[in-house]
């Protein structure tokens, strides 16, 4: 039991504020709370299984630079991504905007966020350290927890903002994070 009230402290704690909990937020403005919440614990009951399993077998040896250039990346990709979208919109062209197609990319986006994190690496210590399914279990509710106040907070303020300008910011911070993270790992 120690396992899982460590992991689930430790996770929170380092999830708040982070670039993983600031997607969040950005989903949680331009959709709706049910698909974005599912995809959240979806991304996150992976990610942390992954951190788990690696942690459990081969310790804390996670090769977190090749992670952050990938995860850099893709980042700049879900940015191009999102203003891809807002012109389709603008030119008329409908864009699927499906319930699953939602938690697929909310799901998606989290996972990338999330790898190489300084909370999937606490993830994979403390499995390696203890036992890895009570710390799969504290982790996730932990960072679902964490995940879920960035949803609510987007949700609040989403409410407020034009769907143009919510898309634009949320491109930006994509782009901004996938910088940041490959000038981190080169």
């Amino acid at each position: 039991m120690g396992s899982l009230l460590a992991a689930l402290g430790v996770v929170f704690l380092a999830e708040l504020g982070d670039k993983t909990q600031l997607v969040a937020l950005g989903f949680g403005a331009r959709h709706r709370l049910g698909p974005v919440l599912a995809g959240v614990a979806l991304a996150y009951a992976a990610t942390n299984l992954l951190s788990v399993t690696v942690g459990g077998l081969l310790g804390a040896a996670l090769p977190t630079r090749a992670l952050g250039i990938g995860g850099g990346v893709l980042f700049i990709g879900f940015g191009l991504w999102s203003l891809r979208s807002e012109e389709a919109d603008d030119e008329g062209v409908e864009v699927p905007s499906g319930q699953g197609r939602v938690v697929l990319s909310v799901a998606a986006a989290m996972f990338v966020a999330e790898l190489g994190d300084k909370t999937m690496l606490a993830t994979a210590t403390l499995a390696a350290q203890g036992n890895p399914v009570l710390v799969w279990v504290g982790a996730t509710i932990g960072i679902i927890l964490s995940g879920s106040v960035g949803v609510f907070v987007g949700r609040a303020t989403g409410a407020r903002l034009p769907e143009r300008t919510i898309r634009i910011g949320s491109a930006v911070l994509f782009a901004v994070f996938g910088v940041a993270l490959i000038a981190l790992n080169v």
